[in-house]
């Protein structure tokens, strides 16, 4: 069964388009599947799907000729006499394939759907070669509606905070928790038992180091990167601290700042800047770094639970738009901007002289709404719940 991503919202709008539609995203986080759904929903048979993966499917594109690559697909079933629909899984397997798909957009009007894990390289390749051709979407972990589904829960959740009695909050909240501590990941939330989800957590690990450190990576020392993982994690929703760290792995800042690059690249973690109304201001500051989901972070990091929250509002916000932090010399913060309008501080049970604060404190930057963000039960007027993001 394919259960509906809210991704799919966006990408339906372009379904006829003429531009390439890419999915990029940590690995695991269900690329595949989408482009499989998508593969369905498009109702014309003049259509094929590859892995490239498969080194065997890698053939039909290394070719130097690309009209020879045209007599492959058509070999497979595509006729270039009508629109042709292509969907490519795991494409950074191939360097030349945005000159590829850009030759077979301009000259024959097909229509790609392809997908990649790591961003890092997408970018890179990408950006040149198919300026004007492409949309890229990202995706992530499920965010907790997207699990509520996967879940199979019937009930909605409710719009207004007077609206959750202390019973409806029970059960949500029972389900919260198992987000918490497992995370999004699809494969992780559709298994049975607590060690089947632990198993699925560290394979998910595993398979990103092998395949995306190891082979897209080509580090000298991978080792350092390993260790500089499982920190990271430990540091979920702190600041950066690069002297630190650098010393603690005994390892140059620049080469560190390669490392970060290549882990936020790849969707394992995502640095957050500060917010400021003034460039100046923000540079002199460290950004704060989360993980891209809290079943990893909770299972390899075992953080403390206003962490792990934290770094689980983070991960319903960061599909959203730009997320940037805020803090005055004073130490008083913001936990999250949302695209510069909206302000999220996070608490496991607020207090309403912090509601005030925050208020004040919003006001004071310019920002057109600000919520409190309660894990526990509350009956202040004031909060929302993080299942209500």
């Amino acid at each position: 069964m394919i259960f509906p991503r809210n991704v799919l919202k966006e990408i339906n709008q372009y379904l006829q388009s003429p531009e390439a539609v890419i999915l990029t995203g940590m690995r695991r986080t269900g690329k595949t599947t989408i482009l499989n759904f998508i593969q369905e929903q498009v109702g014309q048979e003049n259509k094929l799907f590859l892995d490239l993966e498969n080194p065997l499917n890698r053939k039909f594109f290394e070719e130097e000729d690309y009209e020879r690559i045209k007599a492959s697909l058509e070999f497979l079933g595509i006729n270039f006499a009508k629109r042709a629909y292509v969907f490519l899984d795991e494409i950074h397997h191939i360097k030349k394939l945005p000159s590829v798909v850009k030759y077979f957009i301009d000259h024959y009007k097909v229509k790609f759907f392809l997908t990649g894990s790591a961003s890092f390289y997408l970018k890179n390749l990408f950006t040149e070669s198919l300026s004007g051709r492409k949309l890229i979407f990202e995706v992530f972990p499920l965010t907790f509606r997207e699990f509520l589904t996967f879940k199979k829960v019937k009930f909605k959740i409710p719009e207004r905070i007077t609206e959750i009695t202390k019973p409806v909050f029970d059960t949500i909240d029972r389900l919260y928790d198992e987000y918490l501590l497992y995370g999004g990941f699809p494969e992780v939330v559709l298994k049975d038992t607590a060690p089947a989800k632990a198993k699925a957590l560290e394979d998910i690990f595993t398979s990103f180091f092998q395949l995306e450190v190891l082979q897209l990576g080509d580090f000298r020392r991978n080792e350092v990167i390993r260790d500089l993982m499982l920190l990271l994690m430990q540091s979920t929703g702190s600041k950066t601290d690069i002297q630190k760290l650098s010393r603690d792995l005994k390892v140059s800042r620049p080469a560190l700042y390669e490392y970060i690059a290549f882990l936020e690249g790849t969707y394992f973690i995502k640095t957050i800047r500060p917010f400021s109304r003034g460039r100046s201001t923000e540079v002199r500051k460290m950004p704060k770094v989360y993980v891209c989901d809290t079943g990893l972070a909770n299972h390899f990091a075992r953080l403390a639970a206003g962490h792990i929250f934290e770094n689980s509002v983070f991960q319903n916000l960061r599909p959203r738009g730009e997320i940037n932090y805020y803090q005055k010399k004073s130490g008083v913060e913001i936990d999250f901007i949302l695209n510069q309008e909206a302000a999220f501080e996070v608490k496991i049970s607020p207090r309403e002289p912090e509601i005030k604060r925050l208020k004040e404190l919003s006001k004071q930057l310019g920002l057109k709404d600000c919520k409190m963000i309660s894990k526990n039960y509350s009956e202040l007027e004031d909060v929302i719940y993080a299942f209500m993001l």
